[in-house]
């Protein structure tokens, strides 16, 4: 929220040559990416060329394109307030500063390195400084750039015994990362990486089963800087390099070529025409454009705007419709085929195919939309609304469906074994075709290079926030910390299993109120998982099955930080259209479709409960064997859902009161439970409620009061 509120001055008067200069930079980025996925296929390929045929340099290339594409975009911004957070991030840089001037180097070398960490660090104290500072980091982003183009094949050899200028160069770009990160996505992660930095200086000082060996700065930023799988390169970059800036570009390029409209008018037609058709119009809308965009707040922001004035017509209360309209937004993040940056590193931590990750998030991504549906329905007959405020769209619409053939076409080449990047560049420039041979669309080509250079800006923040991360997931190996905090986690949870899976939850929510969906998946996926792994095949669960649903776990409490208070990027994002208080949105917001809290915590339980990622009991017992397992637990969450929602909302067949509600919703969360023995009288209670119990007619919209449920 702090970095939320430094930004909120807008963009500062940019002058024009330095807004075309980074205009120029972005599509120059772009363009290099999408050529990396053609080169294999060119007649010349395989001349040698680095930076498009050696993996480590791609990634270095990948890298010095964020830095320098990232640090043109922050000149470009009004300088932010100083805050509490930007000081502790400048105190957390001194002990990495200090370190590397005590080491026995040219006095040219120092002083080059205090003018890096003054242009990057002195910005979070004096902000005035900030534009002109960024142009000079920018600028010096070239130096490590080249250097290791030019020493690449010795640098490999001399990771564990750097030479100065290697150690020069380490610290300007580690530093110049964890700069941009700050400037993109406040104080929070880059002051975390700081912080593990520290503990590898200095654990050696601290007593127990915290204590490490302590590492000097110069073999740290030869890791950073040198190491081929590690720091600032490793395969959590790599993940950013290969899935993200394919996907990123994909979705701006849909927007820039007009197709956001499209989708909105199918989504429109797609609802039908009823008083409850607006609130449908935001689940549908908000899946259609998860298919093209794996950004929660970016789709809120899109359906809230479109479908406001449906809902405002419909009668909606204000903080309500912001509130569903977030939670329905943010279910962009776990709607296949994009999912997210988290579904990438997935891919590259487990070694499986993404097109499993892909079946496995498909039914957390019904039961979301099922949730915001179901509130939906059951608030609307609360309410009383009676009006149909649906446009008509007519028959023509339904020629826009061509807009889900590139999609299509990205799930077959999955399916077939081609690489991800290869699949969504191919749906790009269908994108492209398609655009020019609809008549009501055709864009000006300007609209195909603003695509690209939206693209990569949109992937700078993600960027720099996936290479912290590495650095992070680095240091945390360095030090032997993900065996001791699985230790501390057995010792807490006593080995019982929905203890730990219970810690491990709100843990991982705790941490995405303050740092990115990815860098927490990374820091749980190292810490937490190993131990709920083992737990979870101590209680039953077939070794396969508890890996990858601990990870999806821990993949779906990450995302839901996105929707839960007081940092929830989706409903400040639904707040800033709806003109709310973003704190009270993302109260509602929490809870609208409730259910999504508790569904996660049954992945792990018992071997049934991982029926719902489909691919864990697949793989163990075969589609056959494991299909009426998955029809049982589908049918048993789906009514779950639907009680906990109606509990909620404080509506069935009539009014509910405060300890029926209660009751329902407990019959709820004992449905999503993998126990047949808790699932048949939660049935049955629940079909009191909903097919014995009186009926009686909605008496107004004011019932519907976010007071008046759970």
């Amino acid at each position: 929220m702090e970095h939320q509120r430094e930004l909120s001055d807008g963009p500062a008067p940019v002058a024009p040559w330095l807004r075309r200069l980074t205009q120029a930079v972005l599509i120059v980025a772009a363009l290099y990416h999408l050529y990396l996925v053609a080169h294999p296929f060119l007649p010349w390929s395989g001349s040698g060329v680095k930076v498009f045929e050696l993996t480590q340099v791609q990634r270095a290339t990948h890298v010095f394109f964020i830095l320098l594409a990232g640090y043109l975009l922050t000149s470009q911004q009004r300088g932010r307030k100083t805050t509490p957070g930007g000081v502790v991030f400048s105190l957390l840089t001194l002990p990495m500063l200090w370190e590397f001037l005590r080491l026995d180097l040219p006095l040219v070398i120092k002083a080059a390195v205090l003018v890096i960490w003054a242009l990057v660090t002195l910005p979070a104290l004096l902000p005035r400084w900030q534009k002109y500072g960024d142009l000079l980091v920018a600028a010096a982003a070239f130096g490590p750039y080249l250097y290791l183009l030019t020493q690449f094949e010795q640098l490999i050899y001399r990771a564990v015994v750097p030479e100065p200028w290697d150690l020069a160069m380490g610290f300007a770009m580690t530093l110049s990362v964890l700069g941009l990160t700050f400037r993109f996505l406040g104080p929070v992660l880059p002051s975390l990486v700081l912080v593990f930095m520290t503990y590898n200086l200095y654990g050696n000082q601290l007593p127990g089963v915290l204590g490490t060996a302590g590492m000097p700065i110069d073999l740290l930023l030869g890791k950073m800087f040198s190491e081929t799988e590690a720091g600032l390169f490793g395969i959590i970059t790599a993940v950013s390099l290969k899935y993200l800036v394919y996907f990123t570009l994909l979705g701006s390029m849909i927007t820039a070529l007009g197709f956001g409209p499209v989708i909105a008018r199918l989504a429109l037609r797609a609802v039908g025409r009823s008083p409850a058709a607006p609130g449908r119009s935001v689940a549908v809308m908000s899946i259609f454009m998860g298919l093209f965009s794996g950004s929660g707040a970016a789709d809120t922001q899109f359906v809230a705007t479109v479908t406001k004035p449906l809902m405002e017509r419909s009668g909606y209360p204000q903080l309500t419709a912001a509130g569903l309209t977030a939670t329905a937004g943010s279910i962009a993040l776990i709607t296949p085929p994009v999912l997210g940056s988290i579904a990438f590193v997935m891919v590259e931590v487990l070694n499986i195919p993404y097109l499993s990750i892909c079946l496995m998030a498909l039914g957390p991504c019904v039961l979301y939309l099922a949730g915001v549906w179901f509130y939906n329905e059951l608030f609307v007959r609360r309410s009383g609304f009676v009006r149909d405020v649906m446009p008509d769209e007519g028959k023509s619409v339904l020629r826009s469906l061509y807009v889900f053939l590139p999609l299509l076409l990205i799930m077959v080449m999955l399916y077939l074994g081609y690489n991800v990047s290869l699949a969504v560049s191919l749906a790009l420039v269908a994108f492209i075709v398609l655009a020019y041979l609809d008549r009501d669309v055709r864009p000006p080509v300007r609209r195909i290079f603003a695509g690209l250079a939206d693209g990569f800006a949109h992937l700078v923040p993600i960027g720099a926030a996936v290479v912290s991360a590495n650095m992070i997931l680095t240091m945390m190996v360095l030090t032997g910390l993900p065996s001791k905090m699985s230790q501390v986690l057995t010792l807490i949870s006593g080995q019982n299993l929905l203890l730990a899976t219970l810690f491990a939850a709100v843990f991982s929510l705790v941490l995405g109120m303050g740092i990115p969906p990815i860098a927490t998946y990374v820091l749980t996926s190292a810490l937490v998982a190993p131990s709920l792994v083992t737990l979870s095949v101590q209680n039953g669960i077939p070794q396969e099955a508890a890996l990858l649903s601990t990870h999806m776990f821990l993949f779906y409490y990450a995302i839901l930080a996105d929707v839960t208070p007081p940092v929830a990027l989706s409903a400040f994002a639904a707040a800033s259209v709806w003109n709310t208080d973003p704190i009270r949105t993302g109260t509602v917001t929490a809870r609208v479709a409730l259910p999504k809290y508790f569904l996660g915590m049954f992945f792990l339980l018992a071997y049934p409960a991982t029926a719902i990622l489909i691919v864990p009991v697949v793989a163990h017992q075969g589609l056959a064997g494991a299909l009426p397992l998955i029809v049982y637990r589908f049918a048993a969450s789906i009514l779950g859902v639907l009680f906990i929602s109606g509990a909620t909302v404080g509506f069935t067949r009539r009014v509910l009161q405060r300890w029926e509600s209660w009751l329902l919703g407990l019959a709820g969360v004992a449905l999503l439970s993998p126990y047949w023995w808790l699932n048949v009288p939660a049935l049955l209670i629940g079909a009191y409620f909903f097919l014995m119990g009186r009926r009686e007619q909605p008496r107004g919209p004011e019932l519907a009061a976010p007071e008046s449920a759970l």
